[in-house]
């Protein structure tokens, strides 16, 4: 009987597609204090030579990517 009573809520439960899913400001402030801690171990456990190689190697892969881009735009 209990898998009939799971089974008949998941029917009424409206069908929600991914790219319609917001997620709620209480889940939003979770996920930026989550990221705001992480970043504060990654500081206190690398050196910071090593936090600023990591950004400019970040960066440069970015403009790599950049450039990939802007040469298949000027191909099509």
């Amino acid at each position: 009987m209990g898998m009939e009573v799971k089974m008949a809520e998941k029917e009424k439960s409206p069908k929600r597609s991914k790219k319609d899913y917001k997620p709620s400001e209480e889940v939003r402030q979770h996920m930026r204090t989550a990221r705001a801690e992480m970043r504060e171990s990654m500081r206190a456990l690398f050196p910071p030579e090593f936090i600023e190689h990591r950004k400019t190697a970040r960066r440069e892969i970015l403009l790599g990517i950049r450039d990939l881009i802007d040469d298949t735009l000027e191909r099509m």
